[in-house]
């Protein structure tokens, strides 16, 4: 089974709610992890948008990259561009990907304005995600 470590910043929103999508869209084909170089907590909007899908993170927790230090990956996946600067080096044949989707957790207005913004993130980080790995 390859391995997957999705980064972003804050390990709060987009690096979860992409783990939660390949672990639901990819199956047993991946083991699949994500982490932050400067992680935080869950949002609450990811959950609640990807509850909507029938995918339920809720019991995942914001990690830190230095949790995965000297383990191996196939893939490492940064979906923003302070994690593609600050990724550190894995072990192995890992390849590199970066896709950089803007940061929902910077939206502002009512509750459904940012529900709004995170739903537009999911559905964009899902469509990325359905051709996993590009060129595959």
């Amino acid at each position: 089974m390859q391995r997957v470590l999705i980064l972003c910043t804050g390990n709060s929103a987009r690096s979860q709610m992409a783990e939660g999508l390949l672990k639901h869209m990819a199956g047993s084909r991946f083991e699949v992890h994500s982490a932050g170089t400067k992680p935080g907590s869950v949002r609450p909007e990811a959950i609640a948008v990807m509850k909507e899908i029938g995918i339920d993170i809720s019991a995942n927790r914001s990690k830190h990259v230095d949790e995965f230090a000297g383990q191996a990956f196939d893939y490492v996946l940064t979906v923003c561009d302070n994690a593609a600067r600050n990724c550190p080096i894995y072990p192995g044949s890992t390849k590199r990907l970066h896709f950089g989707f803007e940061d929902p957790a910077t939206a502002q207005g009512s509750e459904e304005q940012r529900l709004a913004a995170f739903r537009r993130v999911r559905d964009q980080i899902r469509a990325y995600l359905r051709d996993f790995p590009p060129g595959t």
